[in-house]
């Protein structure tokens, strides 16, 4: 007898639908064809030993899966339940009447139970796009699938109750997740405000800056001034994610396999923070079964690296076209996947090897050269795409050991909100435009209008310090930020002085305060 179950494979962040044929017949050999790879061929001993404990004979016939398109290459242990199912019911031993209305997928261990898999959720959306009635999925996968709208999701703990469910002797409750509610309620809890940070008013100022554009932002102080401290609270500030970027950011993680059991719907922006050791491909996305990178990862939030010069030159230069492009085209000689990498970078380093150069109480002990050198290690094309260029200096005592606390997340929040919504209407109309941070040169060129004063402050900066005309881009987009926080239809001069405030590194004493005077 011949039947067919349907599974799903994942390829970037979407996934396939993979039809599995089963045929049982007179013979005594058992075959799986459709480019399976080692651990799909090996799924023989696995789905032999749990039918055998789910109470069932497996066939004593001849057996041949065939995974369909033929030319996707199927892997891991995701389809053993489609396939045992499909030979259960080629062999008569269960209901295949219903089979064709379930996408069904799950990895079997020997006693029969159904262990968890990556990427349930872009297979959950597939499945609905396909118009399938439901899908049979891990118990521990059961609320990530559920989070897709009209899919009856049913989590199953193991293959006797999958069998049970489809003869009509075994009733399962459809899991049932409801996204708007589970999304309000936790979108607004923090484990980090910026009311516990002492001081640092205008490091705080070019934060909200930063989160109200969209823009990168790079933190330059000594060991202890608070960077790291900072940049953790960014989350609390930047606005909630809409319900399509939340789909969109848990589909990444639910590929990576970087959701935790039971995990629903992504509430917060991700907070990556990968280690200085970091590898191009681990940053990237990619290897030999292609995953999505860090940069990835973070699409739609933060991706935060520390001791930024410390970084391998290859690791940091990978990053200049995704910073441009937002997505990143991974291509391989077996493959090309496109992942989406649309993340606010956020960097710290020190001044210098020592970490002193320009502290106010103590000095630098670095050799005549080296700290030009240590900044060096930061490519000019890759500053460029720095809109923020923050210096950041130690919090006095008096301030450290005052009780007052600063100004809440919640309060910072509601600015940063505010300002979005001026940019979202203002880019009702494009596209792939959503923030300050994304316009485009025509898009600078219709808001970001300058008058004779402000465009003689401008120019006297690039002219004097030798900007670059990405620079010349970058500080009018930090100024058409600064001027939607006022609620301020123009750049007017104000704005531009602060804009330009923000290029510490483009000048040749970056660690003295700088005012562009008319």
């Amino acid at each position: 007898m011949l039947v067919k179950t349907y599974g799903a494979a994942v390829n970037g962040i979407d996934a396939i639908l993979i039809t599995i044929e089963v045929s049982v017949e007179q013979g005594i050999l058992y075959c799986i064809v459709g480019l399976p790879d080692a651990a799909v061929k090996e799924s023989y001993q696995r789905i032999l030993s749990a039918v055998k404990h789910s109470s069932q004979d497996f066939p004593r016939r001849k057996v041949v899966v065939n995974m369909s398109p033929a030319d996707v290459k199927k892997e891991g242990a995701a389809y053993d339940l489609p396939i045992a199912i499909g030979i259960l019911a080629a062999d008569e031993k269960l209901d295949a009447s219903h089979l064709g209305e379930y996408l069904i997928m799950g990895e079997l261990s020997l006693d029969g139970s159904v262990l968890p898999i990556r990427g349930v959720l872009p297979m959950a959306i597939k499945a609905r796009e396909l118009g399938f009635k439901g899908m049979i999925v891990p118990q521990a996968n059961a609320t990530e699938a559920a989070v897709v709208n009209n899919l009856e999701v049913y989590g199953v703990d193991n293959l006797a109750q999958v069998i049970g469910f489809l003869n009509g002797t075994y009733f399962i409750d459809p899991t049932v997740v409801n996204t708007r509610e589970e999304f309000s309620r936790a979108s607004n809890v923090f484990d980090y405000d910026f009311d516990e940070v002492k001081g640092q008013e205008s490091v705080k100022r070019a934060f909200e800056v930063a989160s109200a554009g969209g823009h990168n932002i790079l933190l330059v102080g000594p060991p202890g001034s608070g960077k790291s401290m900072m940049a953790k609270r960014l989350p609390s500030i930047l606005p909630p994610l809409t319900l399509q970027e939340a789909l969109e950011t848990t589909k990444i993680h639910s590929v990576a396999g970087k959701l935790k059991g039971g995990s629903k719907l992504m509430t917060q922006r991700p907070f990556r923070s990968p280690h200085h050791t970091i590898s191009p491909v681990a940053l990237v996305g990619g290897g030999a079964n292609p995953m999505p990178g860090e940069i990835s990862l973070a699409h739609n939030g933060i991706l935060f690296l520390d001791e930024f010069p410390e970084f391998s030159r290859t690791v940091l230069e990978v990053m200049r076209q995704p910073l441009e492009d937002r997505h990143i085209t991974v291509a391989r000689a077996k493959y090309t996947i496109d992942y989406p990498a649309g993340f606010m970078l956020v960097a710290s380093m020190n001044p210098c090897p020592c970490g002193y150069y320009n502290h106010p109480t103590k000095d630098c002990t670095c050799m005549p050269g080296q700290v030009t050198k240590y900044l060096g290690r930061i490519s000019g094309p890759l500053l460029d795409r720095i809109d923020l260029q923050v210096e950041i200096l130690p919090v006095p005592f008096e301030k450290l050991s005052s009780l007052q606390k600063g100004e809440s997340s919640a309060t910072i929040r509601e600015r940063v909100i505010a300002a979005r919504a001026i940019q979202t209407l203002r880019f009702k109309d494009e596209k792939e435009v959503h923030c300050n941070a994304q316009m485009s040169s025509r898009l600078l060129e219709k808001w970001c209008v300058l008058d004779d004063d402000t465009k003689k402050i401008l120019h006297d900066a690039m002219t004097r310090f030798d900007m670059s005309a990405r620079a010349y881009d970058r500080i009018l987009k930090v100024a058409r930020t600064i001027a939607d926080l006022d609620a301020s239809p123009n750049i007017t001069p104000i704005h531009m002085r602060e804009a330009i405030s923000y290029r510490n590194l483009d000048r040749s004493s970056w660690g003295n305060a700088f005012v562009v005077k008319k």
